[in-house]
């Protein structure tokens, strides 16, 4: 059985990821949560990750750290969870990768806190240049490789996991976006996972 260690469901996005991927993909797993903001929270984390930080998955004597690497093991477990077709992966790899790493004006101003209602703040010049990236991110996938479903590449993919901590920012700063867009986040917050993990938020105490 895999075990998946994650923050407080509230504001740990990169816990997200990994979670929502395993859950799409319908893989089993048991969950072990710390709340970050205790005192013993990096002691408590380090019982199980090495870097000190959530996510971590254990699969026996294996440990995988970082929601990206996590969300790769996965789908080697999970092949559906990237796309089939090569130009597809490599398009869903690529702004993957683009949203593990960048986009830090939005994190510094945006942060994913779904139990906060903040509609017009947080925005900076930094801010809405991060903004249209993702949502020019969003539409071209959309446009050329949905195919008639849902998500970003058409089925649910690693993508749509790396991209679901956006949705919550969103909502939270009350974001305007196009109406195309709106089809994808609506999709997203019509998962019965996001569903879930928002309902573990909003009964986090603190």
């Amino acid at each position: 059985m895999l075990k998946l260690v994650v923050g407080d469901r509230n504001f740990s996005s990169w816990s997200l990821r990994p979670w929502l991927a395993a859950k799409q993909a319908g893989l089993p797993f048991d969950e072990v949560t710390v709340r970050l903001r205790a005192a013993d929270a990096k002691a408590a984390i380090l019982k199980y990750s090495p870097s000190g930080k959530v996510p971590c998955l254990i699969d026996g004597t294996t440990l995988v750290w970082d929601s990206l690497a996590i969300c790769e093991y996965l789908a080697e477990l999970a092949p559906a969870l990237w796309p089939t077709d090569r130009a597809a992966r490599a398009e869903a790899r690529s702004v993957s990768a683009e949203m593990h790493a960048g986009f830090t004006a939005l994190r510094q101003n945006m942060g994913m806190e779904i139990r906060a209602a903040r509609p017009g703040e947080g925005h900076s010049p930094e801010v809405d240049v991060d903004i249209a990236r993702i949502v020019a991110i969003w539409e071209s996938c959309r446009q050329r490789f949905a195919a008639g479903g849902p998500f970003l590449f058409g089925a649910f993919s690693i993508a749509d996991a790396m991209y679901a901590p956006v949705v919550w920012r969103f909502q939270t700063y009350a974001v305007a976006l196009p109406p195309a867009t709106q089809a994808w986040t609506k999709a997203m917050l019509a998962l019965p996972a996001m569903r879930e993990w928002q309902a573990g938020a909003l009964a986090e105490a603190g």
